[in-house]
């Protein structure tokens, strides 16, 4: 039994290096070699044990996969493979500028078809308006920052004007 749980463990050490290494499956027929040699030991022992032999494969392999995967960015090959940049946390795509110019006004620089271009406190801000076109030099007022959107509103089209 010391056998089976011995080849059993190499079997999904191989399964987590061959997604760490590019082997071209040579590591993955070896880690299914390993992993089938141990339930056949396995059910030598007894039919019991070669039935949680299975079991804990059909458990273990997806989540030594899933270690591998987890893992793989920091390895060595990963290091070469993932480009560096954003990380994987969620974070919004905002820049927090945005946040303050809700009730700036500002003027269009590309025409707004319904996204464009506006020069708010002294920048250019990529903007969106709720469907009307805006055309160059109209004066705009930001109504709404949403995620990474700016939406406007011509100033002569709110409200009372």
């Amino acid at each position: 039994m010391t056998a089976a749980i011995l080849l059993f463990g190499l079997g999904l050490a191989l399964v987590i290096a061959e997604v760490l290494f590019p082997s071209f499956g040579v590591l993955s027929v070896l880690a299914t070699l390993a992993i089938v040699g141990s339930i056949v030991l396995a059910f030598q022992d007894s039919r019991e044990a070669g039935y949680r032999f299975v079991i804990g494969t059909m458990l273990l392999v997806p989540a030594m996969i899933v270690i591998g995967l987890k893992l793989f960015p920091r390895s060595p090959m990963g290091k070469k493979m993932v480009a560096p940049g954003l990380s994987f946390d969620s974070q919004s795509a905002t820049d927090d500028r945005d946040l303050e110019l809700v009730g700036s006004e500002g003027v269009v620089e590309a025409a707004c078809r319904p996204a464009g271009m506006a020069r708010i406190a002294g920048r250019r801000v990529d903007v969106v308006t709720r469907g009307e076109w805006i055309e160059n030099g109209v004066a705009v007022r930001v109504v709404e920052v949403r995620g990474n959107r700016v939406v406007v509103s011509a100033l002569d089209a709110r409200p009372g004007a």
